[in-house]
């Protein structure tokens, strides 16, 4: 693994881990008012396309961290939906 990827992976755990806490937030207060829809509808669609991005380089931190995110996207959006 070469220090690019390495690098990478840091930043995706990074930056993956800090959004986390609003998942487990919103799950436990069920509280989605602060969430505005159309904001995690690009935000998903953006983290997708990051996602395919990832897999066309073929860049294991960018898939490793898009496919995390992209799950706990999906989980803002369907909580924004339920608990509406």
């Amino acid at each position: 693994m070469n220090y690019t990827e390495i690098i990478g992976f840091v930043a995706a755990f990074l930056t993956t881990a800090a959004f986390l806490p609003q998942v487990y937030k919103t799950w436990k207060t069920k509280d989605v008012s602060s969430l505005s829809m159309p904001m995690l509808l690009m935000f998903f669609i953006g983290v997708f396309s990051w996602l395919i991005y990832g897999v066309l380089i073929s860049s294991p931190s960018m898939i490793f961290a898009n496919a995390i995110t992209i799950i706990s996207a999906f989980l803002l959006v369907y909580f924004k939906i339920k608990y509406k």
